[in-house]
């Protein structure tokens, strides 16, 4: 069973949907208990940084996603990756779960529309479980203002937008896609499939 983490800052039912569409059964939950036993997560996201921080800890899933992320794969999509970093630069200084070394800042693409919205061409960096299958040049969706800073080696696939935009990262069984998975076509069911595998 995957859950979909709902804490009221999610795209929550196209993640559903897109799952569905896959085979895979899911839940959208925002219990506790219900997170525990689930056999995945996914946090997805709209929104600010600090908005969707505080509505985790409103809920009271903060804690319940810092442990279980030691014990199953976790997912991050758009926002929900963001706040695996260490800290968030939207508005003001936000502390995020910390699951992943790094921070969240602004985009800088001098001359460009920001956000950066559409597809957008990948390439490879390092290998992880969730790019398997993925080649230099498949197209993703992305629709975002702020992007994630980390060492490469926590990047298996990223894009350029006047400054290199991370796509999808990992740390141990902890992922995150900038892009929206749901919204990307057969290449974003393939990265949805192989986080389903594990």
């Amino acid at each position: 069973m995957i859950a979909i983490i709902d804490y009221g800052a999610g795209n929550l039912f196209s993640v559903k949907n897109a799952l569905d569409f896959l085979g895979y059964e899911s839940v959208v939950s925002g219990d506790k208990t219900g997170l525990e036993r689930a056999d995945r997560l996914i946090l997805p996201g709209v929104g600010a940084f600090p908005d969707a921080m505080e509505k985790l800890e409103t809920a009271g899933l903060t804690d319940v996603i810092l442990s279980e992320a030691g014990k199953k794969p976790l997912l991050g999509i758009c926002l929900g990756m963001q706040l695996l970093f260490e800290w968030g630069f939207e508005f003001e200084k936000t502390k995020g779960l910390g699951l992943i070394d790094g921070q969240v800042d602004r985009i800088r693409a001098p001359g460009l529309k920001i956000p950066h919205m559409g597809w957008s061409d990948v390439k490879r960096a390092a290998d992880c479980p969730l790019s398997e299958g993925i080649r230099e040049g498949d197209r993703l969706y992305f629709v975002h203002s702020y992007k994630a800073e980390t060492d490469m080696e926590n990047i298996s696939l990223y894009t350029e937008y006047g400054d290199l935009i991370p796509g999808l990262v990992f740390r141990g069984n902890v992922f995150g896609c900038q892009f929206h998975p749901e919204k990307s076509g057969k290449t974003g069911l393939r990265i949805l499939e192989n986080f389903c595998k594990l």
